[in-house]
């Protein structure tokens, strides 16, 4: 099982810069941090890799969100509480929900 405190450096590119937090994975931006929005992408590859590289940025950067998933299919948890599911390849919610 990976670890979740920190992003794992195989073919991850992390940028923290000027207000945008940007985690790339292969060729995907699997998470991105901008003007109080959180979007989220798979590139179509839900993967246990993609999946876990996008919590491990969550962990890393107090994110407070969580990707989890039920029966083949994915699902976020958000800072209020609320669950929604992984629809298509991406996702983008507010950051402070």
């Amino acid at each position: 099982m990976a670890q979740t405190q920190r992003i794992g450096r195989t073919a991850t590119t992390v940028r923290n810069s000027d207000g945008v937090l940007s985690v790339v994975y292969h060729a995907t931006e699997v998470v991105r941090k901008e003007a109080g929005k959180i979007t989220l992408r798979t590139g179509g590859w839900f993967t246990a890799t993609t999946k876990s590289r996008i919590n491990q940025a969550a962990n890393q950067f107090g994110l407070c969100f969580q990707v989890w998933q039920r029966d083949h299919k994915w699902f976020v948890s958000l800072p209020n509480g609320k669950e929604v599911p992984f629809e298509g390849e991406e996702i983008t919610f507010d950051a402070a929900n």
